[in-house]
């Protein structure tokens, strides 16, 4: 791919740079709101199953026009292009990014974002492996004799079908209950092995290389566990998605359902690792979860900058971070269901977009992906929200509410939508106070998202919302938003540090580390 230009090497960054010295890091939002009546109508807008606010964020129109100039100088069109032609630009794997194919919609009315020699070639793969996945799922959700279905994976093999099956779990079969295990500390397995019996148990090994080591020890303890309490028949109650056939056959699966390599971790929900959620909420439910998904996928690849609703939460990221100074973002889901949503962005984001170096291997001037973390409301406004409203640093709030609740419980709707737009108009607006203890200095950012309900279609528009607006602030800074190196390292030394608990051996080690194996070595 041809090489673009970096960020901070473009007349538009040094534009940027000189309107930030004259609005100044406290623009405030008020006086703006005041004077410009149609503010709330540029900064708001519609998206397939979202309504974003953005006009409560330290922005004008004229940062944004410069930002969307940024991003043509830095060739993000021409990127997205790239990616969804199936050009390889993970290039420190020299592989696609493809995701999008996998709800790249096979129904006759519904318009490709993917087309051409790329998505030719593997959307009958593709279509064949989800069929399969979707048959396999309503035959299990046909079973009563199954009633528990166990997930071991982590990372993306675990994050996002669970943060889905939490999120429509108004949606999901009853009779049948859901169990993730990821942790490879024996604490979390051992309690799933306390709620579930062996004959009524499915388990699901998600391991793209079936080698994943966290993955494969609990996959072993519960093959073991299995066995022991008298359970029959590994094959019907072992299944992998993997691609590694024979690592699975040789565990003693016969089920296995796989995924290409241009499917990362993190964004593999719409692949076979979707498999629990789609037994949860059937097969219909999971095609209208690739369905949102494929709205906001038509709706990034094809709407202008300034109506793209990925691309303008993108460039905010990047005013926050290389412009305002604004080091980490706050998700607060006004949605029971989304509890485990702040859990599934903080790997999207920050695993994503966590580096430090470009494209070319050089280091960068300029930073990269905020810490990304929450809890729902109302729980957070009784946690952390006292730092957010009166605290020293500036933390952007997003706020997710839905509509139309899943329930009938008279009063509760009301109160928690409420909650929701009391909290962000109170972080724009403040209030004044002499004593200084109950001054609240307002002006603080925040952006709102509205769900019709929370259904497939709409979570799938949503988390595909995320998934192109961390691609965007990734483009213009003009890093790998697709490898993760960084989770290498560590997994290495520990497979150098797992013998020497138990022979003692400390050689070779820093002071620190051989002092805290010492530690741990009576045990071991």
């Amino acid at each position: 791919m041809k090489l673009r230009p970096r960020c901070d090497e473009t007349p538009a960054w040094q534009a940027l740079q000189s309107h930030h010295q004259r609005l100044g890091r406290h623009f405030d939002m008020r006086a703006d709101f005041a004077a410009n009546p149609k503010r709330f109508a540029h900064f708001s807008q519609h998206a397939p199953h979202v309504f974003a606010d953005l006009s409560k964020n330290r922005i004008d129109a004229e940062a944004e026009a410069l930002l969307m100039q940024l991003a043509r100088e830095c060739g993000l069109e021409a990127h997205r292009d790239a990616m969804l032609a199936g050009e390889p630009i993970n290039s420190t794997e020299q592989r696609a990014v493809l995701h999008v194919l996998l709800r790249n919609q096979p129904a006759a009315h519904a318009q490709a974002v993917l087309e051409g020699a790329v998505a030719e070639a593997a959307m009958p793969e593709v279509n064949a492996t989800l069929q399969a996945m979707l048959d396999f799922a309503e035959s299990i959700r046909a079973d009563e004799g199954i009633t528990d279905v166990v997930n071991i994976g982590i990372g993306g093999s675990d994050l996002g079908p669970q943060m889905a099956v939490v999120a429509l779990q108004a949606h999901a079969l009853t009779g049948k209950r859901f169990h993730f295990v990821s942790n490879v500390d024996g604490d979390e397995l051992g309690e799933v092995f306390g709620q579930i019996s062996p004959g009524r148990t499915l388990f699901l090994v998600a391991s793209k290389t079936f080698t994943t080591r966290e993955t494969m020890t609990n996959a072993l303890s519960a093959r073991r566990w299995f066995l022991e309490q008298g359970g029959q028949d590994v094959g019907r109650h072992f299944v992998a998605l993997t691609t590694n056939l024979e690592a699975a056959a040789a565990f003693g699966i016969r089920t296995c359902f796989g995924f290409r390599d241009w499917v990362g971790g993190r964004y593999s929900m719409w692949s076979a690792i979707g498999l629990p959620l789609a037994i949860a909420i059937g097969a219909a439910g999971f095609r209208a979860l690739l369905g949102g998904a494929h709205a906001m996928d038509l709706h990034f690849a094809q709407q202008p900058l300034e109506r793209n609703l990925p691309v303008r939460l993108g460039l905010l990221d990047v005013w926050y971070r290389n412009f305002q100074g604004f080091t980490s973002r706050s998700v607060a889901p006004y949605h029971h269901g989304l509890r485990r949503l702040p859990a599934y962005l903080q790997q999207l984001e920050m695993e994503s977009n966590g580096k430090s170096v470009d494209l070319q291997g050089r280091p960068l001037g300029y930073s990269t992906s905020p810490v990304v973390w929450g809890e729902p409301g109302t729980n957070g406004q009784h946690a952390f929200f006292q730092m957010i409203h009166q605290g020293t640093d500036i933390v952007p709030v997003e706020f997710i509410a839905v509509r139309e609740p899943a329930h009938d419980l008279p009063g509760h709707h009301a109160q928690l939508v409420a909650n929701a737009l009391a909290q962000a108009q109170a972080l724009l607006l403040g209030r004044a106070d002499a004593g200084g203890h109950r001054n609240f200095s307002g002006n603080r950012p925040s952006s709102f998202f509205v769900l019709e309900r929370m259904d497939p279609a709409s979570l799938g528009a949503l988390v595909a919302l995320y998934e192109h607006r961390v691609f965007v602030s990734g483009s213009i800074w003009g890093i790998n938003s697709f490898d993760q190196w960084g989770v290498e390292l560590g997994k290495q030394l520990a497979q150098d540090l797992q013998p020497r608990l138990a022979s003692g051996d400390t050689s070779g080690l820093d002071a620190s580390t051989a002092g805290l194996l010492r530690q741990f070595r009576p045990r071991f």
